[in-house]
């Protein structure tokens, strides 16, 4: 075996590890997210659960990928498959988003706060750009654009934290009621963008 083979193998290593981490939690970030969700009322809290189980379908795929034995052809149409299944979650949750959110504003439904909410939001904006960063990093010495697009889609997490710790704080503090709803609002681009690559197959390498 070959120094090179070694480093690849060792590369796929800690490309799968950081899969599986993501796949555990996202995991555990949705059912929390959506959980306390429920219990406020926040669609910008129960929106961005959902959309991080949905990444942790992503995650499933992208560690199959990285599997050293695979049949490529099979793999490809696999994943080809699960990529247009998760781009249809992600367009129904864009839809569903909205509607939510247009609806809780025209019924003017204040959510409680949610401390518990801001205190995931800001542990996921410290956990993602770190994540991200590792990922680009395994991507960048495979040179693999699905795990460098699994980075960006972890990238695009972060975003959608920020915009959830946002409207929940000006909830809590000011008492902003439409600003959770207007959060939600705000994550549909994001979560629509994603959707439409996924269901095109644009995150396939």
């Amino acid at each position: 075996m070959t120094v090179a083979t070694v480093d690849r193998a060792d590369l796929l290593r800690r490309g799968r590890l950081l899969e599986v981490f993501t796949i555990v939690w996202n995991s555990a970030e949705g059912l929390v997210s959506v959980a306390l969700g429920v219990m406020a009322g926040s669609i910008a809290l129960v929106g961005f659960g959902i959309d991080s189980f949905i990444e942790t379908t992503s995650g499933a795929v992208l560690l199959w990928r990285l599997q050293t034995r695979r049949d490529a052809e099979s793999a490809e149409r696999a994943e080809a498959t699960a990529l247009r299944l998760v781009g249809a979650s992600l367009l129904a949750l864009a839809a569903y988003v909205t509607f939510d959110s247009i609806a809780t504003l025209l019924r003017k439904d204040a959510p409680e706060a949610s401390l518990p909410g801001i205190v995931l939001a800001v542990v996921s904006l410290i956990v993602m750009p770190l994540l991200a960063r590792r990922k680009r990093s395994v991507a960048a010495s495979l040179d693999s654009q699905a795990l460098e697009a699994d980075a960006m889609q972890t990238s695009i997490c972060m975003y959608l934290s920020a915009i959830l710790l946002g409207g929940l704080t000006l909830n809590a503090l000011l008492g902003w009621w439409w600003a959770d709803p207007v959060a939600a609002l705000a994550m549909v681009p994001l979560i629509g963008r994603e959707g439409l690559e996924a269901w095109r197959g644009e995150r396939c390498d």
